[in-house]
């Protein structure tokens, strides 16, 4: 199986038209660049929050061209310590134009199913998957491109099911 980095999955968003769309299911995300900032949060300091301006320009340069970018985090309550920092600093994403919902395992709609062995993925236009890919330790591996019309088909549905029961950022309490 072929794996492609993150900046190359990043570099995808300049070929989409309409509509990216991230599912997250895991409840801690070994992100290298992330244990600072993680770490003063823990810590009651203030965040720098430069280490998301990569992330942030291209959202802006992405919604800036009228396209949508979406994200469900379907987390387990009670929240993990990574989990509340995610909720404290999603306000960081959403000003640079995502929109991001909240999904607890347990309001999850009856019969679920996440493809991939419960892999995180994105959606890029209803017609093409790149499934994360993890090690043990819970680092990113890379990205995994599928383009079979039944996996996007069962995943477009999926999409849309946790997206009508999730809960907006602004009114997930948690």
């Amino acid at each position: 199986m072929e794996l492609i980095s993150s900046a190359e999955r990043n570099r995808l968003f300049d070929r989409f038209q309409r509509d990216a769309f991230h599912l997250e299911l895991r409840d801690d995300y070994s992100v290298p660049g992330e244990a600072g900032p993680f770490q003063s949060w823990l810590d009651g300091r203030d965040i720098d929050y430069t280490y998301l301006t990569p992330w942030t320009q291209l959202m802006r340069q992405t919604t800036r061209r009228g396209m949508t970018v979406r994200r469900v985090r379907v987390v387990t309550e009670p929240l993990t310590p990574y989990i509340q920092w995610e909720h404290a600093t999603t306000v960081v994403n959403e000003n640079a134009g995502e929109a991001v919902r909240w999904l607890p395992r347990h309001l999850l709609p009856t019969g679920v199913a996440f493809p991939f062995d419960g892999r995180d993925w994105w959606l890029y236009d209803d017609r093409l998957l790149a499934v994360g890919h993890f090690d043990a330790d819970g680092r990113v591996l890379g990205s995994q491109i599928i383009e079979d019309p039944d996996a996007v088909a069962r995943c477009v549905h999926l999409r849309d099911l946790l997206w009508a029961n999730a809960v907006p950022h602004t009114e997930y309490k948690r």
